[in-house]
């Protein structure tokens, strides 16, 4: 390995559970490997799942800028370190869209994709965020933290913050995903983390006409209250891959794995039960 790779590939600090076919957990923006415990701590059951913290989220700290195409080579690399020749992967968000564009960079090695709430084009329908909704959304976060899923707390608060855009369904299962997993993912997430995803949505990502080349079997979950990556353009990804089931759940958003959690295991369980060749069965 040459000095010039050394420098340039981070070594990702990676939570691994389980045995059996590997399934490579990717999480989005902000976020770590632990806010993927809802996929992983299932999966894990009868597969080996491996969720790293990408570089400059969580504990893959780095020092300087970085862009979006150095996550793609750091989990190339975390796979070579892991001996993993062939992986399905499951991607949250900006998980999915590096889900999506690791699939293109190592067709031999993906043996599937299960992209969550995420998009090749993506498009939100965010409306304006004024000061009161980040106070208030500052305020339910903490109280949220202190004593997770407070009834009083989500009333008064949660359902007039930043949280109405996430969540639709503001149940106490919810909130205490958003108080173990959410809130401490963003207090770990980098600027420059942040800096190299804003980069690459200012440039205008899409990948629409390249999904063509990406060949196998592909599960496409959204929420269709979504506002940060809307269901129409996840269903717009869906439609360009050759190999894909689309799903959609009513009355939910971005976290829509945190609102019906039992739902969307479901659907996964019985996805990989019709399509054994992503978990190495042929």
């Amino acid at each position: 390995m040459s000095d010039r790779h050394r420098t340039t590939t981070a070594r990702l600090n990676v939570y691994i559970q389980g045995q059996g076919f590997p399934i490579l957990g990717l999480h989005g923006h902000p976020g770590t490997g632990r806010s993927l415990s809802v996929f992983t701590n299932h999966l894990s059951k009868r597969y080996q799942t491996i969720a790293p913290d990408l570089r400059g989220y969580g504990k893959s700290r780095w020092n300087g800028n970085f862009a979006m195409n150095d996550h793609l080579t750091d989990l190339e690399a975390l796979l070579d370190r892991l001996n993993i020749e062939k992986c399905l992967v499951l991607g949250w968000s900006l998980g999915g869209i590096l889900a999506m564009e690791l699939a293109l960079r190592l067709p031999e090695r993906i043996t599937g994709l299960i992209l969550v709430a995420t998009a090749a084009k993506p498009r939100g329908s965010h409306p304006t965020i004024t000061w009161q909704d980040n106070l208030y959304t500052g305020i339910a976060a903490l109280l949220n933290y202190i004593k997770p899923s407070w009834r009083w707390n989500i009333e008064t608060f949660g359902k007039r913050s930043l949280f109405r855009y996430l969540v639709q369904q503001h149940t106490s299962t919810t909130y205490n995903y958003i108080a173990k997993e959410a809130v401490p993912a963003y207090l770990q997430t980098s600027p420059a983390a942040t800096r190299a995803l804003y980069s690459a949505i200012q440039s205008g990502y899409n990948r629409l006409p390249d999904l063509p080349q990406i060949q196998c079997p592909s599960l496409v979950l959204a929420g269709d209250q979504d506002r940060h990556i809307t269901s129409d353009s996840s269903l717009q990804t869906a439609q360009h891959l050759q190999n894909s089931q689309w799903q959609c759940y009513s009355n939910t958003a971005h976290l829509f794995p945190w609102e019906v959690p039992q739902q969307v295991l479901n659907d996964i369980d019985h996805w990989l039960e019709e399509h054994p060749q992503v978990i190495g069965i042929q």
